[in-house]
């Protein structure tokens, strides 16, 4: 896949998110009392700019989609800070915040459980116009359903048709329009295309990224396919156990990866090519349970390049050497 294309960047930044946390509470006992906390995200802050995709991977259980849902507030954060245009939207009230929502926008996962399968695809389209009153009547709302069909490549016949008549790929078609509806300015997309075959992958990719241009949209792009993500994404921010490893433009983190973490992801890349002989980064063990993290950096115990500071002193996010225009950032002692 080639590099993702240049976008309506303006150099400003629609969304700040500042020493985010969430922690889930484990309870025991006759009480219920919190015995421990799971920390699904530990400190995170990033900024993402207008009409850019920042590209979010990592491992499974990382912590990626909750990252993302606490940025919307489908999960409410324990701490930490999110300015949208400006505006700390974990201190609004849940009125304002729905109202907000026309602006900010999410495409899940799977497409087969986040329609609704008793609602034709007209009602899944015209539930978000009639909560946020867009639309004098009826026939401007049909119209513009129609719109929304024509824009996501879709028939026009869809609109009285029911989710389980769609392929998987048409059913993603339907979840991007249903983002769609209320014209939001920033869309986090939560996987949206790891459920679907790979020849499909490509074309939801190619139709968000047409939609990107036309609509000037800003994605938060979480995906686990490194190369779905380098051709999607202007930035590629890495997470490991909660934790922000590195965060980078693009071609420069998957040409020139400073934390070992990045490195062993990107040797994973499969290369379609028989004679290229690439080295493979085998990391030793598992993943650390979120329950109980590794004293010092966590990715000490699985790191080849681990020294002994780094089982007690944490590696802050700092600014590493550029290469590109855009800083580079990493969270390891010996990163340069």
């Amino acid at each position: 896949m080639s590099q993702a294309p240049t976008t309506m960047q303006t150099g400003e930044t629609i969304l700040s998110v500042r020493n985010l946390v969430k922690r889930f509470p484990i309870k025991g006992g006759i009480f219920s009392r919190e015995v421990a906390s799971v920390k699904a995200v530990s400190d995170i802050s990033f900024d993402i700019k207008k009409g850019e995709t920042l590209g979010l991977v990592g491992e499974s259980g990382c912590g990626k989609s909750t990252l993302g849902r606490c940025i919307l507030r489908l999960i409410e954060p324990t701490s930490g800070q999110v300015f949208f245009k400006g505006q700390d939207i974990t201190k609004i009230s849940p009125t304002e915040m729905r109202k907000l929502r026309r602006n900010m926008q999410i495409i899940f996962q799977d497409p087969y459980a986040s329609l609704n399968p008793r609602m034709t695809v007209e009602d899944i389209l015209m539930e978000p116009l009639e909560i946020h009153g867009i639309g004098t009547s009826r026939r401007e709302r049909i119209e513009r359903i129609f719109k929304l069909l024509d824009l996501c490549g879709l028939r026009r016949e869809a609109i009285a048709r029911y989710p389980h008549e769609f392929s998987g790929g048409q059913r993603q078609r339907i979840c991007i329009a249903r983002a769609l509806a209320v014209e939001p300015e920033f869309i986090v997309c939560d996987e949206p295309v790891s459920a679907l075959d790979v020849s499909i992958q490509a074309q939801i990719v190619n139709l968000m990224q047409d939609l990107q241009k036309e609509l000037g949209l800003t994605y938060l792009f979480i995906a686990h396919d490194l190369k779905v993500v380098e051709h999607i994404s202007n930035r590629v921010a890495v997470m490991y156990l909660g934790k922000m490893a590195e965060i980078a433009d693009a071609e420069e983190l998957y040409t020139s990866p400073r934390h070992p973490y990045t490195k062993a992801l990107l040797s994973a890349i499969p290369i379609p090519d028989p004679s290229y002989k690439k080295e493979r980064i085998i990391l030793r063990g598992d993943v650390p349970s979120p329950l109980n993290p590794p004293s010092g950096c966590y990715f000490h115990p699985r790191c080849p390049e681990a020294r002994e500071n780094c089982k007690t002193q944490f590696p802050e996010l700092r600014d590493l050497k550029q290469l590109s225009e855009t800083p580079h950032r990493g969270a390891c002692h010996y990163a340069e």
